[in-house]
């Protein structure tokens, strides 16, 4: 297949994805709500006092593919040394229990004589873009040792997923990979027939393009279902049964035990295999432009006084629990405040905190006000930037942003070039009311004044290219 076939056989899956298996409203609004805070960067598995999980004896020849397997790991956990592992997906990876605490304990456990230190860099409700810009700041900067990628479930966008691992071998060829692939409601039929869901389909091109293993972690949950051992989604009900999941998404602790041991059988079965192949950076599959995302911290910037503030988000109750993400936010709540940049590349964005209070920002791009439309690749939801009738304004509230706090993000594609920057508070105030769905308006109806406020908490600025200066 040509690469023009694998791109337009990447998308179909990624349309298929995206359409088939979206979850109910209930479900979705659950799934948002766990995007209410940024996790510890850095964690500590004895201090979560949770059992060590078996491999079992589930044997599918699907479930692992070793390919070029985890040379350097292995070689120095043997050698006693230390390691560093990441985890890097979405809420079922920044989740506790959902298999992330349960693999690294096996780990621990199965290599006594190595030290070992985790990484969480998961962010709920995210997929592989938002990945692609926060995988060097967020994992690589820490040079760790292996790196598993959980984003099936959040869109599976296959383009962001090339970015990420481009990123990581031409920062360190020696760093092993391994995706891991989630599933949602109405997946696990798919391996039941011994096939798998579209989504995966498409990842595994990159894994198999790439030569990184990969695990797919719900085959043994299909297998249980089928023979009804196994309820997928549903609420705590037979005793005889597990219960996989409570929204068709996020596991349960016993469903977490089950991904994390589809990763225990798959390091018995990449350790047996010893393949000692280092990884080389090919042509890129679909793009290379996504080797080129990064963030970076607003509070840096030489901003001037007009209206902007650097705030510390450890001393604000509202914004503290986003400090692990964000230990300084760039903050106005004034309409006209200003500062500008300069960056060469395609794609510039912001990753903030929305709440009650949030309000709209303005862009002139190159001495232009630019208009923004709203467009999709597949699972990636973007703005262009145009001349033409479309909205004027990037609204930072959103129908999640009643009463609370969330870490949003948005981006805006541009022309490839060299680009000066100019990012306006906006005087116009979004209709907040009609945003929310109704469900959501008693806050607002009972507390208007607090809603009634324009601000802004930029975290960082999203760039695909390099900051100038």
């Amino acid at each position: 297949m040509n690469k023009k076939g694998v791109k337009t056989a990447l998308l179909g899956c990624l349309l298929m994805s995206t359409t088939a298996f979206s979850q109910t409203r209930p479900d979705s609004d659950k799934i948002a709500a766990s995007q209410a805070g940024a996790s510890p960067l850095y964690f500590d598995v004895s201090a979560s006092n949770i059992p060590v999980i078996e491999a079992g004896d589930f044997n599918n020849e699907l479930e692992c593919n070793v390919r070029a397997g985890f040379p350097g790991f292995f070689e120095k956990v043997n050698a006693g040394k230390k390691v560093v592992v990441a985890f890097i997906g979405g809420s079922i990876t920044q989740a506790n229990f959902g298999y992330r605490l349960q693999t690294a304990k096996y780990l621990e456990q199965t290599y006594p004589q190595a030290s070992f230190q985790w990484i969480n860099a998961g962010v709920s409700g995210t997929g592989t873009e938002l990945g692609a810009f926060r995988i060097n700041e967020q994992v690589l900067s820490h040079q760790p040792d292996l790196i598993f990628v959980e984003f099936a479930v959040n869109g599976a966008y296959a383009a962001g997923m090339e970015g990420m691992i481009r990123q990581t071998i031409k920062k360190n060829p020696n760093t092993a990979i391994c995706l891991l692939y989630t599933i949602l409601t109405g997946q696990t039929a798919f391996y039941q027939k011994n096939d798998l869901p579209p989504n995966i389909k498409g990842l595994e091109q990159i894994a198999a393009h790439y030569d990184l293993p990969s695990v797919n972690l719900g085959m043994e949950p299909a297998s249980l279902e089928a023979a009804g051992k196994l309820i997928w989604k549903g609420n705590p009900a037979d005793p005889n049964k597990i219960l996989f999941s409570e929204d068709g998404i996020h596991p349960t602790t016993a469903g977490g035990n089950l991904y994390a041991a589809a990763i225990a059988r798959a390091f018995k079965k990449i350790e047996a295999a010893k393949p000692l192949k280092k990884k080389e950076l090919p042509k890129p599959l679909i793009t290379a432009a996504w080797e080129e995302a990064t963030m970076v911290d607003p509070s840096t910037l030489p901003v001037p006084d007009k209206g902007w503030r650097v705030l510390s988000t450890g001393t604000d109750p509202n914004l503290k629990k986003f400090s692990p993400w964000f230990s300084n936010v760039l903050s106005a709540n004034k309409p006209g405040a200003t500062f500008s940049f300069r960056f060469k590349g395609d794609m510039l964005g912001v990753f903030d905190i929305g709440g009650p209070e949030v309000g709209q920002l303005e862009w002139i791009i190159d001495g232009k006000p630019i208009k923004l439309s709203k467009e999709k690749e597949g699972s990636f939801i973007y703005y262009q930037a145009k001349d033409t009738t479309a909205t004027d304004v990037l609204n930072r509230f959103n129908s999640y942003c009643n009463n609370r706090y969330r870490g949003q993000f948005d981006v805006i594609k541009v022309p490839q070039g060299d680009h000066f920057v100019t990012v306006t508070l906006s005087g116009q105030k979004a209709d907040k009311l009609t945003i929310l769905p109704e469900d959501k308006r008693a806050d607002i109806i009972q507390h208007p004044e607090k809603y009634d406020q324009t601000a802004i908490y930029l975290g960082r600025i999203l760039l695909r290219g390099t900051l100038l200066k």
